[in-house]
């Protein structure tokens, strides 16, 4: 992997983080005015914030890791084991991150249309396998 490749990987991740975070704060159905959601004990409310956590969590172990690769020393020993390591963390817990944000993100659109149609999450589901497929494809065989 070359230096612009974990750069790209890197600002992905960034990316995610950003999103996420965003979204944490922005919370699907809104809030009262102490604060707390208005959808706190729906099932897809607490689907989101478990997925948009993970999501969280799983992409800031992903910069980390590629900051890592980034800023080693590219000793002879690293090319063994730390870098190849890292790699693999790194590009799992990316995937990881984005199946998450992909789960999280069909829930909060579950929550906006259940009341209109509430076989919504079929549709969602099918587009949603989407891009965590395709990553999953172009990703993997590395």
């Amino acid at each position: 992997m070359n230096e612009r490749n974990g750069f790209i990987l890197l600002s992905l991740a960034a990316l995610v983080i950003t999103v996420v975070l965003a979204a944490a704060f922005t919370v699907p159905g809104g809030s009262d005015s102490g604060g707390i959601p208005n959808l706190l004990l729906k099932l897809a409310f607490t689907i989101f914030a478990i997925s948009d956590t993970l999501t969280l969590f799983s992409s800031i172990t992903s910069v980390l890791m590629f900051s890592g690769i980034l800023t080693s020393r590219y000793a002879e020993e690293d090319f063994l084991v730390s870098l190849p390591r890292k790699l693999i963390i790194g590009l799992t817990t990316l995937f990881f991150s984005i199946a998450s944000m992909m789960v999280a993100f069909g829930a909060t659109v579950f929550i906006s249309l259940y009341h209109k149609w509430n076989l919504v999450f079929i549709p969602i589901a099918l587009v949603g396998f989407v891009p965590v497929t395709l990553f999953a494809l172009l990703q993997f065989p590395l």
